[in-house]
């Protein structure tokens, strides 16, 4: 067996990773906006990227290196660099030419952007920025302020694995990502390092299977970004590894992150669980699960504290999966409020429905009753502040 516990230092817990942020003037009031991770040892790297047909040039970039290792990471917000054609590939190669003749010790650098998209890189700033870059910090906590946009607190966690023999490895990440969240994959940004002495055909299997339940699973706004990005990094630095110790961690790490963001979602003030059961097969389950969470007539219900449990049902059925009305089974936290045609709402049931959706955090539940397929999403309710934020995003 093996134990994980929780430790601190985010990106910089496991064995020979640095990171910092630092303020370029790409946001206002000098905030943080830049950040590197850097590792002493260059780095195995699985990924996963956005399924958006238009993503950004760091995504381009990364996919015109082929099979590669890095050990450096430079990462900046208010900016996507995303629709800037072969410009903004050029950019990238452009700054981290620069960043290396700064710093010898960077092999293979990788970039990573979020904000704006349809503007060319603040390239001068950049640059200047990197100059303020100091290798040797292990800080964190500024470099996962530093990517934030419109993210009201920062993302990160750490965790240690300890195996039977006695040996350790760690895994640490950070994420950012609040709104245009509907991770096929959110604009999400995620960061994980770890040192555990893992391969990298094995660490992206892993990478792929862990995505599906956490990252994918998750739902803002509905909408796919055009930087969604996860970068998994290894420098084998403390020679130990199981692997199902590191799917579990990994799915720890990355779970709590996903549901970080669905807390955070832009102007949310619910988080929810959906919980789909019964269904025909796992994708029928999946495809309800994420109907749900996605549906704006269920997350303004939400946002208004209304057990309206007919949107519910509306959205099963028009989500494309097997479902019949003479089987469903809908529930509130504990409370049943539909079973299998039986109408068992009245106004006794409706205040007990009410009083669990002023909740901050609760599960709708839905049981297809037809075979065993299940899934679980999440998702978060929207209301006015959604609005506000994205009406004027770009000022």
């Amino acid at each position: 067996m093996y134990k994980i516990t929780n430790i601190s230092n985010g990106v910089c817990a496991s064995k020979g990773f640095f990171s910092d942020g630092v303020s370029a003037g790409l946001k206002a009031k000098n905030a943080r906006d830049m950040a590197f991770i850097y590792s002493e040892a260059e780095c195995e790297i699985a990924s996963v990227f956005t399924t958006n047909k238009m993503y950004a040039a760091p995504i381009r970039h990364f996919r015109t290196k082929g099979d590669f290792k890095t050990n450096f990471i430079l990462i900046n917000a208010k900016n996507a660099n995303a629709m800037t054609g072969k410009a903004g590939v050029e950019d990238i190669n452009e700054v981290l030419a620069h960043t290396a003749s700064l710093y010898p010790q960077i092999k293979n650098p990788i970039m990573s952007s979020t904000g704006v998209i349809g503007v060319r890189l603040p390239k001068a700033k950049i640059k200047e920025g990197v100059k303020l870059f100091d290798l040797s910090k292990k800080e964190s906590g500024n470099a996962s302020s530093a990517i934030m946009t419109t993210d009201k607190f920062s993302k990160e966690i750490a965790l240690k694995v300890t195996l039977d023999d006695g040996s350790t490895f760690s895994i640490g990440a950070m994420a950012k990502g609040a709104g245009m969240i509907n991770p096929a994959m959110a604009t999400m940004l995620c960061f994980i390092t770890t040192d555990a002495d893992v391969k990298q055909k094995e660490m992206q299997e892993i990478l792929d299977e862990v995505v599906v339940t956490t990252f994918n699973a998750i739902s803002v706004d509905g909408d796919t970004s055009t930087n969604d990005t996860v970068l998994l990094l290894s420098n084998a630095k403390s020679g130990a590894y199981d692997r199902e110790a590191f799917a579990e961690a990994l799915f720890k790490v990355m779970h709590f992150l996903a549901l970080e963001m669905v807390r955070d979602g832009e102007g949310a003030t619910k988080l929810v669980t959906y919980k789909v059961t019964g269904a025909k097969t796992d994708r029928d389950a999946q495809s309800v699960a994420k109907a749900l969470s996605d549906s704006l007539l269920v997350k303004t219900a939400l946002y208004g504290e209304d057990p309206n449990w007919g949107r519910i049902a509306s959205t099963v059925g028009a989500s494309g999966a097997e479902a019949y009305e003479e089987t469903l089974t809908i529930s509130f936290n504990e409370l049943c409020v539909y079973k299998k045609g039986d109408l068992l709402f009245n106004e006794a049931m409706e205040e007990k429905a009410a009083a669990i959706m002023k909740l901050a955090k609760f599960t709708i539940s839905c049981d297809l009753g037809i075979a065993k397929g299940s899934f679980t999403a999440y998702g978060c309710d929207l209301g006015y502040e959604y609005v506000k934020i994205n009406a004027d995003y770009r000022t």
